[in-house]
């Protein structure tokens, strides 16, 4: 599907001037890698990426939005940027704006409809359409729209920019073949389509030359991962393959579905040192009779099984869940069950979210559709509930050495407290304190450990989001293990300070590792 909009063509000065990016992520996992792939597009055809400390402002030239079409409030969030965006496009001829992702694939011609200052739309199958609609809506003076019914170009063969040098996404599949009544996402993404192991370990192989130590597995439903070349325990051998991948020190993935989720995959994960010991598993409801509802193909008791049966193999496994509350017809009796399972599964955090009724999905149809009242009580019924169980899970970690992955970005208030922040092994944020002596130091002074190094701390206090191990302040355990991620990112920092380039990384193709 392809259309224009005419609009007044940019002035010759607007055109010759160098030309700056921004690319704002609105939505999952799956969205930001997607987003990755669109920055290093961008590169590849000559833009420089904006000047971080200018975001807030949207200074770039050309603005991306890429956009999510899973809960309710994703238009609304849509067209307030667009709408922050039009007066400053108004001030700045030469602006493009470009709008992609899940929302752009569901409303298409309809983006331009409502926002005619926006200049692209283009969908979740032909992201690599980017730069070349953008110079056709420059040199045709007319909004290009253009989505593809089916993938095109599988997105991790793109350049890409990657966000981090110590850690990065690995697309393996995209895709859905479930058609759970409450979810958009296969109408948006299409059928499940996986690609070769052979092309994964290739970027795991590729990050790891560029510096990564941490990779992330991605896919709508991991493990189903292989259906499409008929090998069914193709993601528990993947997952010990990327394990063995020389210099890799953590892996994970996310996510996968309980209906699939098979004893090969916990024995992998158990059995690679690497692979981490935490584990994302979607419970959407603990209602037998809604999980039926919502056509999802297991119900509680089986859920909980697969948990006891992880905790028994990796017993230090963090598991954290997504929850949906106020499903049509959702009654008090399912909710209390949905209520229980949540205290007998003991997660250590949730995600949890009210129903949201959208078109196009078969939910949206069902009749006894919940008073927004009533669905909000349950919600913070619900909170408050795994609010508890967070903190007591978070409270036993108390006194337990971990080794931390120090992260960028991670602690906001970091510069106030004298913390650094990361993420420990079972991917819990963690604070840690830095002894006295380097409290007024910078990341990459001597001593101080830079993001994508390892410190081994004791943790002192547990709250309900996140681990504090303050032991550095006591005399407690402080050791600092510098890694080659660590010495990626000081090469990356040196870099922009001497020629002003963006920090963390470049484009990087499949197999091809951009090197500083």
């Amino acid at each position: 599907m392809s259309a224009t909009t005419t609009r007044p063509t940019p002035a010759a000065s607007d055109l010759e001037s160098p030309r700056t990016y921004l690319v704002r992520t609105l939505g999952c996992q799956m969205n930001v890698h997607d987003s990755e792939h669109m920055a290093g597009l961008l590169e590849e055809a000559g833009l420089v990426r904006a000047d971080p400390a200018e975001e807030a402002a949207w200074s770039a030239d050309v603005v991306v939005l890429n956009t999510c079409a899973v809960r309710e409030n994703a238009s609304t969030r849509l067209y307030g940027n667009l709408g922050q965006l039009a007066a400053l496009k108004a001030a700045r001829p030469g602006m493009q704006i470009a709008v992609g992702g899940c929302l752009a694939q569901k409303d298409r011609g309809e983006i331009v409809r409502r926002a005619p200052w926006v200049d692209v739309v283009f969908g979740t199958h032909n992201i690599d359409v980017l730069p070349r609609l953008l110079d056709r809506a420059r040199h045709n003076a007319a909004a290009q729209v253009e989505i593809a019914e089916s993938l095109q170009v599988f997105p991790s063969t793109l350049p890409t920019r990657r966000e981090s040098v110590y850690a990065g996404w690995v697309s393996i599949s995209v895709g859905c073949n479930n058609t759970c009544t409450f979810c958009i996402v296969p109408s948006l993404r299409g059928k499940e389509r996986d690609r070769r192991p052979g092309e994964i370990l290739a970027e795991v192989e590729a990050l790891v030359a560029s510096g990564a130590i941490e990779v992330t597995l991605l896919g709508q439903n991991v493990n189903t991962y292989g259906v499409e070349f008929g090998d069914r325990g193709a993601f528990a051998d993947l997952l010990r393959s990327v394990g063995a991948v020389p210099g890799i020190e953590r892996v994970r993935f996310t996510s996968p579905h309980p209906a699939a989720f098979t004893d090969d995959v916990i024995a992998a994960m158990a059995e690679t040192p690497t692979v981490m010991p935490s584990l994302h598993m979607p419970l959407q409801s603990g209602s037998d009779r809604v999980l039926r509802a919502m056509r999802r193909s297991y119900r509680s008791t089986r859920f909980l099984g697969i948990l006891e049966r992880v905790r028994a193999a990796i017993p230090d496994a963090a598991i954290s869940t997504d929850v949906i509350v106020g499903f049509p017809g959702e009654t008090e009796e399912d909710f209390a069950e949905t209520l229980r399972v949540v205290e007998q599964a003991r997660f250590a955090s949730a995600f949890t979210f009210q129903y949201s009724q959208r078109p196009g999905t078969p939910a949206a149809e069902l009749p006894d559709q919940l008073p927004k009242e009533v669905v909000q009580e349950r919600y913070e019924r619900l909170v408050a509930l795994q609010e508890r169980v967070s903190e007591q899970e978070n409270a036993a970690q108390v006194g337990r050495t971990l080794e931390v992955l120090v992260a960028e970005g991670e602690g906001r208030k970091d510069e106030a407290t004298h913390r650094i922040s990361g993420r420990a092994a079972d991917n819990r944020l963690v604070h840690l304190a830095l002894p006295p002596e380097l409290a007024d130091r910078a990341p990459g002074e001597p001593g101080v450990p830079r993001p994508g190094d390892l410190v081994t701390v004791r943790v002192t206090y547990g709250a309900p989001h996140h681990l504090v191990a303050d032991s550095a302040l006591a005399g407690g355990p402080f050791e600092v293990r510098r890694t080659r991620s660590g010495d990626a990112w000081q090469a990356a920092r040196d870099d922009t300070h001497d020629h002003g380039a963006a920090p963390s990384g470049g484009p990087v193709p499949l197999g091809m590792p951009a090197r500083r």
